[in-house]
């Protein structure tokens, strides 16, 4: 053989070591906020549609466990999550004052006014001078009670405010430690389904403003991850539209996987769903009018300011209604 062709053989081994040695592409991690609540997105995961998300975009969705939404809020703002599903307030919060934008509503109701079983308070006027336990002025729970008390004729001086964890109200309940407590599901079903608590008043009373109900849960994500990552984005909508279409058709099995995954008794879970405390409607789409209504809510509480508006992309929910 000549020179030439030895030449030209060690060239081609050695581009053909450099193909095989090539690496492949990394795997993109997806931090996605979550909270120990009944958010479809855990279904959705159960049902193993993110796996197939997964495999599609070459990515690895990692959940990540936050107790109430301004620590998720925070973990946002520095870029160490990309998507969240959290309470309304701290959605709507994150997508006015963060980089980030509101993209779907996931759950309605699940706040309610609750008080001991057995107490003597049949109204909101009633609680004048009572003790009531809140999880702090900026959550979405505070500015429900205040309009509650001014739809009852009270002012906030009219009771004495006790800030907890929502997670604490049912055993300050349960204790009487205070009269009255308003928190979230699914800590409204505990208190409930035990049998130490019963409603004083729910949210969609206070302030319905879609499909009759409160809105209790949002879906948003970075402006920059938006971007990047458009159909990832949407796909994950759309597993969100396909796990509420799930827990409609059956609650029974969703209530298993929810207890499975976040830990919170079957009754419970049970209890959430055949109440209404916990609403789901597959129309995931944040309409003008809806968001518009729940900020004028939050300003006037305080909680947003005058020049603060939720930016909102209502094209993803869309396009995941549309798919079948």
């Amino acid at each position: 053989m000549t020179k030439q062709f030895w030449k030209l053989w060690i060239v081609g081994v050695a581009a053909l070591a450099t193909v095989v040695a090539k690496p492949a592409l990394s795997q993109e991690v997806v931090n996605y906020g979550v909270q120990p609540a009944t958010m479809p997105i855990y279904i959705a995961r159960s049902l193993g549609l993110l796996d197939v998300i997964e495999k599609k975009h070459n990515i690895k969705i990692v959940f990540r466990s936050f107790s109430y939404g301004a620590p998720e809020n925070q973990a946002m703002a520095s870029g160490d999550l990309q998507i969240a599903s959290a309470g309304m307030g701290p959605a709507i919060v994150a997508a006015a004052r963060l980089p980030a934008k509101l993209l779907a509503i996931t759950i309605l109701e699940q706040t309610a006014i609750l008080v001991p079983k057995d107490s003597p308070i049949k109204t909101v006027a009633d609680l004048k001078g009572k003790d009531i336990a809140y999880p702090g002025e900026g959550s979405q729970q505070y500015p429900l009670l205040l309009k509650a008390l001014a739809d009852a004729g009270l002012k906030v001086s009219d009771i004495k405010l006790f800030k907890t964890k929502g997670s604490d109200v049912p055993t300050l309940l349960k204790q009487k430690s205070v009269a009255a407590g308003i928190t979230w599901d699914p800590h409204v079903s505990g208190a409930l389904a035990e049998g130490y608590a019963r409603v004083l008043l729910k949210a969609e009373k206070i302030m319905p403003i879609k499909a009759g109900h409160y809105i209790g849960n949002g879906e948003y994500a970075r402006e920059d991850f938006i971007a990047r990552r458009p159909e990832v984005v949407k796909d994950l909508m759309v597993a969100n539209v396909k796990a509420i279409d799930f827990i409609l058709k059956d609650p029974k099995a969703a209530a298993k996987m929810w207890s499975d995954q976040i830990g919170f008794p079957l009754k419970v879970i049970d209890y959430s769903l055949a109440e209404g405390i916990s609403v789901y409607n597959r129309d995931i789409v944040p309409e003008k009018f809806t968001i518009d209504a729940y900020t004028k809510f939050l300003k006037e509480a305080d909680i947003l300011k005058p020049e603060d508006n939720p930016k909102v992309d209502a094209s993803f929910a869309e396009k995941a209604l549309a798919e079948k």
